[in-house]
């Protein structure tokens, strides 16, 4: 047997729940800190785990990179392209390296897979371009970022 419940004139057309649901409403919108940030004045703080602009570590402008090909192997975008050369030395280098920045998923596989951590992922996020951006060797030796 199903209990019947008494409905009284308030709980037929719901008044009660309206008004809790417009005090909770009003609350949050008078009283709660605002979520917004006025973005050029105010930057937002990301952690340092953030993976964004890609850079090439050099040490007195000669890149730690010896074309090893792992970054672009382990790559699940394949948006990294490299082209090895050899030195007087008979080290390998990347005559060309290039990111092609939209293919990019920013999974940080790259810097993981490679062993010499040549290749880093800075904390920088503004990287809107207004054509498609394929970042050069040149590009990405400019040192940027404090990984």
């Amino acid at each position: 047997m199903l209990a019947q419940r008494k409905t009284g004139f308030w709980n037929k057309f719901y008044l009660w729940e309206i008004a809790n649901g417009l005090r909770i409403t009003m609350r949050n919108m008078l009283f709660a800190k605002r979520a917004t940030l006025q973005f050029p004045e105010e930057r937002r703080n990301y952690s340092e785990k953030f993976r964004g602009q890609h850079y090439i570590k050099s040490v007195n402008g000669v890149e730690n990179c010896t074309a090893c090909m792992l970054c672009p192997t382990v790559c699940p975008a394949e948006c990294i392209h490299i082209v090895a050369g050899e030195r007087e030395d008979k080290e390998k280098y990347p005559i060309k390296f290039e990111i092609d920045a939209l293919r990019c998923c920013f999974c940080g596989m790259c810097e993981e897979a490679c062993p010499k951590d040549a290749i880093k992922l800075s904390n920088i996020y503004e990287m809107s371009q207004e054509n498609r951006t394929v970042y050069e060797k040149e590009f990405l030796l400019e040192q940027r970022g404090n990984k």
